[in-house]
């Protein structure tokens, strides 16, 4: 604009100012903002992260070679979980998967994907599930949106067939997120079969393990290894590095008879060196629902059961206290529809076999009612 028009506008309009373009202040806007894990607190893992080879693993770095035939395993990010506070209006996650993985009767959701919830009223509530791309291994979604303003406490749950490399949740630039305070009470250990591992939940959420850790409010570490869980003797010292509340024991499927026979004493004497009286609780091993048809497949799961229990019983009468067992008689019902494949659990499956444990545990006195 020249100086004559600048002149002429304000012989007339005395009250008009002017502005450089590069002058005006551009308009606050709310953009996502991801922050890290020094800004949420990790559940479900036994020791630092320094130990670990990468921070979403399941055992220390020195287990490397230790227990080479189930590591990979070790590094997928079962039972895993990140909480934190934020007064966002809306909640995202990035994510770096470690093989981009997938299987033909579990949800990709399930093997790749992140759970939120949110505590309402003081109780876990549900409230979105990320649907990764299965052709990336970087993926990043909006969770939730559009949200009052205020305070909440979020847990958002890892994938469970899958490793996580790097993980961050985005809130709102105007907004906090802030690490909640580690749960005081000791964890329940649990370790077994890919049952254990959470094959095949539609989602992170809703393995058994994950279940019980919302509805006792307690964390549970999750040492389910798909196609394992033996009973190894390195496994045995890790878990006596473990002050743990109680131990559940969920290896037959994974075992052969001489398997059984010759590694739960050895198992159980390994970890009472450091801890005498944590208790112990053995699982034994599920009536597959072919096993009900295929009588032999039933005989060799009853016979691997029955050495299970004359283990327990030998426990018993050399004077071992604080060992529990848990009869597998219908945990997930009579109806017999709780399974992808007659082996591995629906949600309706993780969600029965959660109370059925549950209750067990109340039993036992190990929780309380």
């Amino acid at each position: 604009m020249t100086k004559y028009i600048k002149l002429l506008l304000f012989t007339f309009f005395p009250q008009v100012t002017f502005t450089n373009a590069q002058e005006v202040q551009p308009e606050i806007k709310d953009q996502t903002k991801f922050y890290g894990k020094e800004f949420f607190l990790i559940e479900g893992v036994a020791f630092p992260g320094s130990l670990r080879e990468n921070t979403f693993d399941r055992l220390p770095k020195s287990y490397k070679d230790k227990v080479a035939s189930l590591w990979d395993l070790s590094k997928n990010s079962a039972g895993i979980s990140v909480r934190f506070l934020s007064n966002s209006e809306k909640i995202s996650v990035k994510w770096t998967l470690l093989n981009n993985s997938n299987m033909v009767h579990m949800a990709l959701t399930g093997i790749e994907g992140v759970d939120l919830y949110c505590k309402v009223d003081n109780n876990w509530q549900y409230v979105n599930t990320t649907k990764p791309d299965k052709f990336e291994k970087e993926n990043e979604v909006l969770l939730i949106d559009n949200m009052k303003k205020e305070w909440r406490e979020y847990k958002m749950y890892l994938p469970l067939y899958d490793g996580v490399i790097e993980l961050e949740v985005g809130i709102d630039s105007l907004s906090e997120i802030i690490k909640p305070e580690k749960i005081i009470d000791k964890p329940i250990v649990f370790y077994g079969s890919s049952i254990t591992q959470g094959g095949c939940a539609s989602r992170p959420g809703m393995m058994y393990t994950s279940i019980i850790s919302r509805k006792l409010n307690m964390e549970c570490l999750n040492l389910g290894f798909s196609g394992n869980g033996k009973m190894e003797p390195e496994l045995a010292e890790f878990f006596s590095g473990i002050d743990a509340k109680f131990y559940v024991f969920e290896c037959v499927p994974n075992m052969t008879l001489d398997e059984i026979r010759e590694r739960v004493l050895p198992f159980v004497e390994i970890i009472r060196r450091n801890h005498p009286a944590t208790p112990i609780v053995f699982i034994e091993g599920l009536i597959y629902e072919r096993a009900f048809f295929n009588l032999k497949m039933q005989e060799s799961i009853i016979e691997r059961n029955r050495i299970l229990r004359d283990n327990y019983d030998k426990l018993i009468k050399a004077g071992s206290r604080d060992i529990y067992y848990i009869n597998n008689k219908y945990p997930l019902g009579t109806d017999h529809e709780a399974t992808v494949d007659g082996v591995h659990f629906t949600d309706l499956g993780f969600m029965r076999y959660a109370d059925y444990l549950i209750t067990k545990f109340e039993e036992f006195g190990l929780i309380k009612k």
